[in-house]
């Protein structure tokens, strides 16, 4: 029988041990994963007063598959992220974009009962992601949302592109990586000079601090690098004035954090530069296996910090994720 422990949100904030079980026999195309790694990301914070089991960026190995299982046995190692089932008929499916599908089961919606912060969980075949060779299952984790949301908004950047990254923490380091591997030219803002250096180790070709600084003298230093895609992964709003006069004619923004409020952006820049602000959810399957493979073929590799997957290393885990103090992705390991 499927049981296994897990771990949910509560009144207090302060994440609670419990037990879900599942029936005797898998139907369908169930799979039953035993978790190795979960990573812990900002969306969790949201949910810590939910009568629910967090965490969405889950890796293991399959103990047991359904009836109806195709491509996984037992041993197999395989992620999950924010989605986990859709109906599989409707036009947003049938066009590969389940993600936007109207039946769409969705972390924080959908599976109360089950989450990656556990020792196991039961989910469709169609929506896990084998893990390539290569890639170990703590570095896997942080990739199954962290990865997979940069990805989506980098996915058909061209060789040569300028692309700008706005913050580098836990999504901003991956973004990092992955435009550089894919040949772009790599500009990071930030607020100060802090981590510039990281961000030239991790890839970056040019290094802004954007605080105080003259707008004047950002364009020069920018001269023949007009951003043409901006990915915002900070929650804190830009200074859009300062930062639109940066980009590129037709240039695409990307706000990838979820933050409360509105985008407010000024009017004229965005229609005389015809500049577009794209909404990016989460990765479509499609998208997320090319990111995997991606990831396993050019070494592209989180940063992380690991901590026990018990009461007590869950809420240091999301304390000090809270306070800013995770370098870069926090990893829960199941003791």
């Amino acid at each position: 029988m499927p049981e296994f422990t897990v771990f949910k949100g509560a009144q207090d904030g302060v994440p609670k041990k419990s037990t879900t079980k599942k029936p005797d026999q898998l139907v369908g195309d169930e799979v039953y994963v035993r978790v190795t790694a979960s990573g812990v990301c900002g969306t969790d914070l949201h949910y810590l007063t939910s009568d629910m089991v967090l965490g969405h960026e889950g890796v293991g190995v399959v103990e047991a598959v359904g009836p109806n299982t195709k491509y996984l046995k037992k041993g197999d190692r395989v992620g999950w992220g924010y989605e986990t089932d859709s109906c599989g008929h409707c036009s947003e499916c049938v066009r590969g974009d389940e993600t936007f599908c109207p039946e769409r089961a969705m972390y924080g919606s959908a599976h109360p009962d089950q989450g990656s912060f556990a020792t196991g969980g039961v989910w469709r075949e169609a929506f896990l992601h084998p893990i390539p060779d290569g890639i170990t299952d703590e570095n896997a984790a942080p990739l199954q949302c962290g990865g997979a949301t940069v990805y989506t908004a980098l996915y058909d950047a061209k060789p040569n592109e300028v692309v700008g990254i706005m913050g580098v923490g836990g999504l901003g380091h991956l973004a990092i990586q992955f435009a550089r591997k894919m040949g772009c030219r790599v500009v990071v803002l930030s607020g100060t000079d802090g981590k510039r250096d990281q961000a030239l180790e991790l890839g970056a070709h040019k290094f802004l601090a954007m605080k105080g600084a003259n707008p004047e003298e950002l364009e020069k230093s920018l001269a023949g690098w007009q951003m043409s895609r901006l990915l915002v992964t900070t929650s804190a709003q830009p200074a859009w004035d300062t930062l639109l006069s940066l980009l590129a004619p037709k240039a695409r923004i990307y706000p990838l954090s979820v933050a409360s409020g509105n985008l407010v952006i000024p009017y004229m820049p965005l229609i005389l530069k015809g500049i577009a602000v794209q909404g990016s959810l989460v990765a479509t399957r499609t998208v997320h296996r090319e990111m995997l493979a991606f990831a396993a073929a050019h070494g592209v590799r989180p940063v992380t910090q690991t901590f026990p997957m018990t009461e007590e290393g869950i809420k240091e885990a999301l304390d000090r994720l809270d306070r800013g103090r995770i370098q870069y992705r926090a990893v829960l390991v199941p003791q």
